[in-house]
């Protein structure tokens, strides 16, 4: 039996079972080398965005296995493009997608902050302390941060009509992207597009209503906020007019075509006279369906379907303007803004499904005609499109990235109106709680709040490095100040402007998002502090 696969056992009767099987052929790390492999992946991993965080942090470009190329900052876009073998990467992978997922930013910190933790976990483990004691002892120090942040929090207003506030906090989370020569107005138009659509009675922002367009050619200055919906088609016909004002939309799922018979019967056309009949009959039905949508009172039709020529001279003849293979998406949300019906049958179209636009018009970019069509003064004004514009479609990819975070930050102000300071003075402020309340400890978890204060410093250690300053000093000088101060505001001046306070600079972090990047990255690394033991086949490759 010495040839046998796997680890062998015998039950009570003495016959052989297998345990596990290929265990000569398994790689196994176990105990302290699979929690080092661990901290070390992770590390290479927060490492490898470090260098992207705060204003002054620097780009990566991401080559897809197609040649494809992304230049970007944010955190989430650039490890869901990384290609990363380790397990332990891909945990933190997904984890900076969570935080993309339930905030919309913070997602570049999150990863830099549970890599700070491993790190220090691995010079405790280095102690002798065991993993249990030290993922239980950071679960109590996050706690405390939480704790102390809702401490040191402040109240923030939100209201339609004094928007400024909002748009502080907009430049911020605007401040490190590519976008930021002219972040102002992107912020202003992230906030107004996030009012536009909010309901500030329930706290609560459909996401649903706000389209992100881009278009190549063109400055970012060029970007544009549309009260209305802009899609990327014309008018079917170009002799049909350009511009149409108190507009009645019939919003089609049917095409404008004879309806063909659905069996598996074929027709024969074995003469003239046919022939000539089926193109009457075409002819009649493409008449019939006009005159439907024609009597319901529509004055631009918008289809799903494309339409062959007959019938766009047709419509151009009846004087009915059209839109062709519109997307699905599309459809529902100018369904949305206009108070339409979408209609799957010309039968069913009557006047109260028509939906109502004030202004429908294309828009004509540089010398390619190139056109989309804008449909503005909607019944529901509520929908509301950003149309981006930029050099090439590299900028407006981030771009769309870049506003992404904002509106994100924008909702969750309305949802918790609550805010700390940046520049890493909130990580500063919770490290001196968390080191505070590691001195009343008596117990062994001491040490693993003061490897969570420390860890809390790798934020601003990292906004310091990115930003050209002696790290440590000014991590120092900054925490000297807090302590003597006691004010939370304090942080690191990466725009090198000579002030260190976060409030007058206007450098504003939701409290939501900070809670969130504390309990995620506190959350993952208990979980993989407690892996003692990976096995994986042989010919397998680490990170």
């Amino acid at each position: 039996m010495s040839g046998f696969p796997g680890s062998l056992a015998f039950d009570e009767y003495g016959r052989p079972f297998i345990i596990l099987k290929d265990q000569d052929k398994q790689k196994r790390l176990s105990g302290l080398d699979a929690l080092k492999s661990h901290i070390l992946a992770a590390k290479q991993i927060a490492a490898t965005v470090k260098t992207s965080l705060g204003p002054k942090g620097l780009d990566k470009m991401m080559v897809s296995p197609d040649g494809e190329v992304t230049v970007t900052n944010d955190g989430a876009t650039i490890l869901k493009m990384m290609d990363v073998e380790h397990e332990i990467g891909k945990l933190l992978v997904q984890l900076s997608q969570s935080q993309d997922d339930e905030i919309g930013d913070g997602t570049t910190g999150v990863v830099v902050l549970a890599g700070a933790l491993l790190e220090q976990a691995g010079a405790l483990l280095d102690r002798g302390i065991h993993p249990i004691r030290i993922a239980d002892g950071y679960e109590l120090a996050c706690d405390v941060a939480v704790k102390h942040l809702d401490k040191i929090a402040e109240l923030f207003p939100v209201s339609a009509e004094n928007i400024e506030p909002l748009v502080e906090v907009a430049m911020t989370t605007l401040g490190s992207k590519i976008i930021n020569k002219c972040h102002r107005q992107m912020a202003e138009i992230a906030v107004k597009a996030v009012m536009a659509v909010a309901d500030l009675k329930t706290r609560d922002v459909n996401f649903e209503l706000i389209k992100v367009e881009g278009k190549v050619g063109g400055r970012l200055e060029d970007t544009i906020l549309v009260k209305g919906v802009v899609i990327d088609k014309t008018m079917s016909h170009p002799q049909m007019p350009k511009e149409l004002k108190d507009v009645k939309l019939a919003i089609l799922t049917c095409p404008f075509e004879p309806p063909k018979p659905k069996t598996k019967h074929k027709l024969d056309v074995t003469s003239v006279e046919d022939y000539k009949e089926l193109r009457q009959y075409e002819q009649d039905k493409f008449s019939e369906m006009v005159s439907l949508v024609k009597n319901a009172g529509a004055t631009l039709a918008i289809c799903q379907w494309g339409f062959d020529d007959e019938a766009n001279h047709l419509l151009l003849q009846r004087e009915l303007p059209a839109v062709r293979w519109v997307g699905g998406p599309e459809i529902e949300l100018i369904a949305i803004a206009t108070g339409g019906r979408i209609v799957p049958r010309f039968e069913e179209l009557n006047e109260q499904k028509l939906g109502k636009a004030g202004l429908v018009r294309e828009l004509c970019f540089g010398t390619t005609k190139d056109r989309m069509l804008v449909i503005e003064d909607c019944s529901n004004s509520r929908a509301v499109t950003i149309l981006i514009r930029a050099g090439n479609q590299m900028i407006v990819d981030e771009a769309k990235r870049s506003i992404h975070d904002a509106l994100c930050v924008v909702r969750s102000l309305i949802q918790e109106p609550r805010v700390v300071y940046g520049g890493g003075a909130a990580e500063i402020s919770c490290s001196l709680a968390v080191a505070a309340q590691a001195d009343q400890l008596a117990s062994l978890e001491q040490y693993a709040f003061r490897g969570f204060a420390e860890a809390l410093e790798s934020i601003p250690l990292a906004l310091a490095e990115n930003s050209g300053l002696s790290a440590i000093h000014a991590l120092g000088e900054m925490k000297a100040k807090q302590s003597s101060t006691k004010d939370h505001a304090l942080g690191i001046d990466c725009m090198q402007t000579g002030n260190s306070n976060m409030r007058e600079q206007h450098v504003i972090e939701s409290l939501k998002s900070k809670k969130q990047q504390l309990l995620l990255a506190t959350q993952l690394v208990k979980m993989i502090l407690k892996i003692d033991d990976v096995r994986k086949p042989q010919d397998s490759q680490g990170l």
